[in-house]
């Protein structure tokens, strides 16, 4: 069996609220993993500055800007052409009057593959998305890479076998989910570090794909329109194998660059032997087109 090999890399570092200093500690980072033998790296989710959704402030549309021409998208172009990597870029896309918490995909020659659009927005506090971000219309995609076929889902996506399950059907060989994920303001005994962990494991195991989770650290404090906000982040970012074998992982603290190998030749036809595509059943889960799991004519 011939192998095709593929090193992934997760990054995790704290964010201060410039842009500037942001961007280039993720391009050291970048560097890093590169160093390792990295040939995708994932960044997290919006590391231009901190995470500004844990408060409803008009002026925060300010830091969005469109896609075309995006200063750090353009930049990461020429950093991911001279290593030769892979880069998907987060960032908050202002296009006309809409706003979108979207990636692009960086190949490594530097080209553009394309723009994913986050599809599941939530809202709660510390977490209010959806005051700033419209629904993605770009559905679950997938991007033929030098070096893999990569499906990449953000954040709120990362809960949802659906979004998982999509774009393995299309072909992923790897899962990418950037995050920004922590403390919950309202309840201070309420810890989702493991069941978010637990959660993608799953997305890897059921869809026999490695998946990389890249997760800011750090606390950050924004003013919201009641008093201050406040959310650590709990970093934890991994990648598992096809099985759902967590085989490297960050902790919750540290600045990490975290890297795995993995065969995606071998993972093809584990994946095919192990049945699960085989024997699926597309015209039985009309109940999933429904909210409420009521009329399915």
């Amino acid at each position: 069996m011939e192998g095709r090999k593929v090193t992934v890399a997760a990054l995790q570092f704290a964010c201060s609220d410039d842009v500037s200093f942001n961007v280039s500690t993720a391009e050291r980072l970048v560097r890093a993993a590169h160093k390792k033998g990295a040939n995708i790296i994932l960044i997290q989710e919006l590391f231009e500055g901190y995470y500004f959704c844990q408060a409803q402030r008009e002026e925060f549309f300010q830091r969005a800007k469109p896609y075309k021409g995006h200063p750090t998208i353009v930049r990461m172009q020429k950093l991911a052409k001279e290593l030769g990597v892979v880069i998907p870029v987060s960032f908050f896309e202002e296009a006309n009057n809409a706003h979108y918490n979207s990636v692009a995909v960086i190949d490594a020659d530097g080209t553009d593959l394309g723009l994913y659009r986050k599809s599941h927005i939530p809202d709660g506090p510390g977490y209010e998305e959806k005051f700033y971000f419209n629904p993605g219309d770009t559905g679950f995609k997938v991007f033929q890479t030098k070096f893999a076929k990569i499906g990449v889902g953000i954040c709120w996506d990362q809960w949802f076998p659906e979004a998982a399950r999509a774009m393995v059907l299309q072909g992923a060989e790897v899962l990418f989910y950037p995050t920004a994920i922590g403390s919950e303001p309202q309840d201070e005994g309420l810890d989702s570090r493991d069941h978010w962990k637990r959660v993608m494991q799953g997305h890897a195991g059921a869809n026999v794909v490695p998946l990389v989770a890249s997760n800011r650290i750090g606390k950050e404090t924004i003013e919201t329109e009641h008093g201050k906000s406040q959310i650590t982040f709990y970093g934890n970012s991994f990648i598992a194998g096809p099985t759902g074998e967590i085989v490297a992982s960050a902790d919750d603290k540290e600045e990490a660059v975290i890297v795995a190998e993995f065969d995606l030749a071998k993972i093809k036809y584990k994946r095919c032997s192990w049945g699960v595509f085989r024997d699926r059943r597309p015209e039985l889960y009309k109940v999933l087109l429904t909210l409420d799991g009521g009329n399915t004519s």
